[in-house]
Protein backbone atom coordinates (compact mmCIF):
# COMPACT_ATOMS: atom_id res chain seq x y z
CA UNK A 1 0.00 0.00 0.00
CA UNK A 2 2.74 2.36 -0.33
CA UNK A 3 3.16 2.28 -3.81
CA UNK A 4 -0.14 3.22 -3.49
CA UNK A 5 -0.21 5.97 -1.29
CA UNK A 6 2.82 7.47 -2.53
CA UNK A 7 1.02 7.59 -6.03
CA UNK A 8 -1.58 9.16 -4.53
CA UNK A 9 -0.02 11.85 -3.10
CA UNK A 10 1.78 12.64 -6.26
CA UNK A 11 -1.21 12.41 -8.36
CA UNK A 12 -2.98 14.99 -5.40
CA UNK A 13 0.16 17.27 -5.55
CA UNK A 14 0.46 17.13 -9.28
CA UNK A 15 -3.29 18.16 -8.91
CA UNK A 16 -2.91 20.65 -6.74
CA UNK A 17 0.39 22.22 -8.92
CA UNK A 18 -2.16 22.09 -12.08
CA UNK A 19 -4.72 24.07 -10.20
CA UNK A 20 -2.37 26.66 -9.01
CA UNK A 21 -1.02 26.89 -12.36
CA UNK A 22 -4.32 27.00 -14.35
CA UNK A 23 -5.37 30.02 -11.45
CA UNK A 24 -2.18 31.72 -12.22
CA UNK A 25 -2.98 31.91 -15.89
CA UNK A 26 -6.27 33.16 -15.28
CA UNK A 27 -5.00 35.63 -13.01
CA UNK A 28 -2.35 36.30 -15.48
CA UNK A 29 -5.15 36.86 -18.34
CA UNK A 30 -7.45 39.29 -16.18
CA UNK A 31 -4.62 41.11 -15.50
CA UNK A 32 -3.66 41.27 -18.93
CA UNK A 33 -7.02 42.20 -19.89
CA UNK A 34 -7.20 44.99 -17.26
CA UNK A 35 -3.96 46.82 -17.92
CA UNK A 36 -5.44 46.69 -22.13
CA UNK A 37 -8.33 47.77 -20.87
CA UNK A 38 -6.15 50.45 -19.07
CA UNK A 39 -3.86 51.63 -21.33
CA UNK A 40 -6.96 51.78 -23.79
CA UNK A 41 -8.44 54.34 -21.95
CA UNK A 42 -5.17 56.26 -21.66
CA UNK A 43 -4.54 56.45 -24.84
CA UNK A 44 -8.40 57.46 -25.73
CA UNK A 45 -8.08 59.99 -22.92
CA UNK A 46 -4.49 61.39 -24.36
CA UNK A 47 -5.81 61.72 -27.49
CA UNK A 48 -9.30 63.85 -26.40
CA UNK A 49 -6.95 66.09 -24.30
CA UNK A 50 -4.59 66.37 -27.19
CA UNK A 51 -7.94 67.65 -29.51
CA UNK A 52 -9.27 69.95 -26.83
CA UNK A 53 -5.70 71.54 -26.95
CA UNK A 54 -5.37 71.81 -30.28
CA UNK A 55 -8.94 73.17 -30.20
CA UNK A 56 -8.15 75.34 -27.86
CA UNK A 57 -5.13 77.02 -29.34
CA UNK A 58 -6.99 77.39 -32.38
CA UNK A 59 -9.95 79.46 -30.63
CA UNK A 60 -6.81 81.90 -28.95
CA UNK A 61 -5.17 82.42 -31.91
CA UNK A 62 -8.33 82.96 -34.11
CA UNK A 63 -8.79 85.66 -31.02
CA UNK A 64 -5.72 86.97 -31.20
CA UNK A 65 -5.77 87.25 -35.03
CA UNK A 66 -9.20 89.41 -34.91
CA UNK A 67 -8.15 91.02 -31.87
CA UNK A 68 -5.17 92.25 -34.30
CA UNK A 69 -7.04 92.92 -37.39
CA UNK A 70 -9.63 94.94 -34.88
CA UNK A 71 -6.17 96.81 -33.72
CA UNK A 72 -5.51 97.51 -37.24
CA UNK A 73 -8.84 98.64 -38.41
CA UNK A 74 -8.82 101.13 -35.24
CA UNK A 75 -5.08 102.10 -36.80
CA UNK A 76 -6.92 102.72 -40.10
CA UNK A 77 -9.18 104.99 -38.93
CA UNK A 78 -7.65 106.93 -36.38
CA UNK A 79 -4.86 107.71 -39.54
CA UNK A 80 -7.40 108.81 -41.44
CA UNK A 81 -9.25 111.26 -38.90
CA UNK A 82 -5.34 112.54 -37.97
CA UNK A 83 -5.04 113.18 -41.56
CA UNK A 84 -7.90 114.92 -42.26
CA UNK A 85 -7.59 117.49 -38.32
CA UNK A 86 -3.87 118.14 -39.98
CA UNK A 87 -5.75 118.93 -43.20
CA UNK A 88 -8.15 121.42 -41.67
CA UNK A 89 -5.56 122.50 -39.64
CA UNK A 90 -3.54 123.44 -42.32
CA UNK A 91 -6.39 125.24 -44.13
CA UNK A 92 -6.80 127.38 -40.65
CA UNK A 93 -3.15 128.36 -41.12
CA UNK A 94 -4.16 129.53 -44.34
CA UNK A 95 -7.02 131.57 -43.35
CA UNK A 96 -4.93 133.15 -40.64
CA UNK A 97 -2.19 133.95 -42.79
CA UNK A 98 -4.51 135.33 -45.38
CA UNK A 99 -6.36 137.50 -42.87
CA UNK A 100 -3.14 138.51 -41.84
CA UNK A 101 -1.96 139.81 -45.22
CA UNK A 102 -5.43 141.28 -45.96
CA UNK A 103 -5.36 143.72 -42.88
CA UNK A 104 -2.40 145.55 -43.79
CA UNK A 105 -3.25 148.03 -45.96
CA UNK A 106 -2.03 151.35 -46.56
CA UNK A 107 -3.22 154.67 -44.66
CA UNK A 108 -2.30 158.03 -44.36
CA UNK A 109 -2.43 158.73 -40.62
CA UNK A 110 1.14 157.54 -39.27
CA UNK A 111 0.17 156.64 -35.45
CA UNK A 112 -2.74 154.58 -36.98
CA UNK A 113 -0.14 152.72 -39.18
CA UNK A 114 2.14 152.13 -36.26
CA UNK A 115 -0.71 150.71 -34.35
CA UNK A 116 -1.78 148.47 -37.15
CA UNK A 117 1.42 147.22 -37.54
CA UNK A 118 1.70 146.14 -34.05
CA UNK A 119 -1.45 144.81 -34.11
CA UNK A 120 -0.67 142.50 -36.90
CA UNK A 121 2.57 141.75 -35.19
CA UNK A 122 0.46 140.62 -32.45
CA UNK A 123 -1.52 138.55 -34.67
CA UNK A 124 1.12 136.84 -36.14
CA UNK A 125 2.54 136.19 -32.99
CA UNK A 126 -0.79 134.60 -31.50
CA UNK A 127 -1.34 133.17 -34.27
CA UNK A 128 2.13 131.23 -34.56
CA UNK A 129 1.53 130.36 -31.03
CA UNK A 130 -1.93 128.66 -31.99
CA UNK A 131 -0.46 126.72 -34.96
CA UNK A 132 2.41 125.21 -32.38
CA UNK A 133 -0.32 124.50 -29.35
CA UNK A 134 -2.40 122.73 -32.96
CA UNK A 135 0.36 120.73 -33.84
CA UNK A 136 1.08 119.35 -30.43
CA UNK A 137 -2.35 118.83 -29.95
CA UNK A 138 -2.05 116.87 -32.87
CA UNK A 139 0.60 114.80 -31.82
CA UNK A 140 -0.87 114.03 -28.51
CA UNK A 141 -3.67 112.91 -30.10
CA UNK A 142 -2.43 110.60 -32.51
CA UNK A 143 -0.25 109.20 -29.64
CA UNK A 144 -2.90 108.65 -27.43
CA UNK A 145 -4.90 107.11 -30.29
CA UNK A 146 -2.07 104.55 -30.85
CA UNK A 147 -1.57 103.82 -27.16
CA UNK A 148 -5.45 103.85 -26.83
CA UNK A 149 -5.30 101.09 -29.98
CA UNK A 150 -2.51 99.26 -28.34
CA UNK A 151 -3.84 98.98 -24.67
CA UNK A 152 -7.11 97.48 -26.36
CA UNK A 153 -5.18 95.12 -28.72
CA UNK A 154 -3.54 93.88 -25.41
CA UNK A 155 -6.72 93.46 -23.36
CA UNK A 156 -8.13 91.69 -26.10
CA UNK A 157 -5.10 89.23 -26.41
CA UNK A 158 -5.08 88.66 -22.36
CA UNK A 159 -8.64 88.01 -22.92
CA UNK A 160 -8.67 85.48 -25.96
CA UNK A 161 -5.68 83.26 -23.52
CA UNK A 162 -7.73 83.27 -20.41
CA UNK A 163 -10.52 80.13 -20.45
Amino acid sequence: MKGWAIAAVFVLLGSHWAAYLHGLSVERANAGQASAQRDSGDRLAEVIGERDARQEEQRRATAQEEARAHAQEERTIADSGAAGADAAGQRLRDQGGRLAAAVSCPGTDTAAIARGQAAIRAAMVLSELRDRADARAGELAKAYDRARIAGQLCESSYNALVP
